[in-house]
């Protein structure tokens, strides 16, 4: 009697132990009742506990202007002196960024206090201004870059624009694109004789459209010459105004 009696506590004090190491492993439920139960906890879950879609190949392209950085000569409103700096703009916030020369640290600076840029690419100069303070046909955001790509009366300019084309592939006729993707395009203008920047196409009919007057120059210029690209012609038809 005494031999049962040691047997039954001993094995009332293995059930207990088991019990309490197994709880966390929950021995109580079935497989269908540990599915529903963490289905439930979705309820609890954000954004990041959703599924991955594995498909999706990222980002594309940049919000910067330039691949890299360029050596650069920079005017900040104010100064009558340029910093010289590597810098590269960022067209989607408007900014110029820049490599400061004691830490070497990647810094930033909003379009707002800069009154030129001169940029060099590939042994050129691009001169880039601010959109601030000039008079446009269409108003757009206030100190947007743009490159002066000719001075005088008839100033000619070339604004750079970033989009961003969101990835498509997911509904049945997408077009399979898996990747967000950054595309540059350009806006030109033309300062008019009231001073003010009117957006134009780079072709013949464009030119003829804001310089009327001007239309047998402009005909009998194209016809004579052959151009290497459109702002080649533009350039060559504003210098014979």
């Amino acid at each position: 009697m005494k031999k049962l009696s040691l047997i039954v506590i001993f094995l009332l004090s293995f059930y207990k132990a088991y019990s309490q190491e197994n709880k966390l492993i929950q021995t109580g439920l079935t497989a269908e009742q540990n599915l529903n139960a963490i289905g439930n906890l979705s309820r609890f879950a954000n954004a990041g506990g959703a599924g991955f879609d594995n498909r999706y190949e990222g980002v594309k392209g940049s919000p910067r202007l330039f691949d890299t950085l360029l050596p650069s000569f920079l005017n900040i409103k104010g100064q009558d002196f340029y910093l010289e700096l590597k810098t590269n703009i960022d067209i989607i916030s408007n900014s110029l960024i820049f490599l400061n020369p004691g830490t070497g640290k990647l810094l930033s600076i909003s379009s707002d206090i800069i009154k030129e840029v001169k940029i060099n690419k590939d042994g050129k100069e691009m001169v880039f201004r601010t959109s601030s303070g000039n008079k446009y046909v269409k108003d757009f955001k206030e100190h947007r870059f743009f490159q002066v790509l000719k001075e005088g009366q008839f100033q000619f300019i070339k604004m750079p624009v970033k989009k961003l084309i969101a990835a498509d592939y997911k509904d049945v006729y997408s077009a399979d694109r898996r990747y967000d993707e950054y595309t540059t395009y350009y806006k030109y203008y033309i300062m008019s004789r009231d001073s003010t920047f009117q957006q134009i196409q780079l072709n013949k009919k464009s030119l003829i459209k804001m310089f009327p007057d001007k239309k047998d120059l402009i005909n009998n210029t194209l016809e004579a010459k052959t151009y290497g690209n459109s702002e080649d012609m533009v350039l060559d038809i504003l210098n014979k105004l």
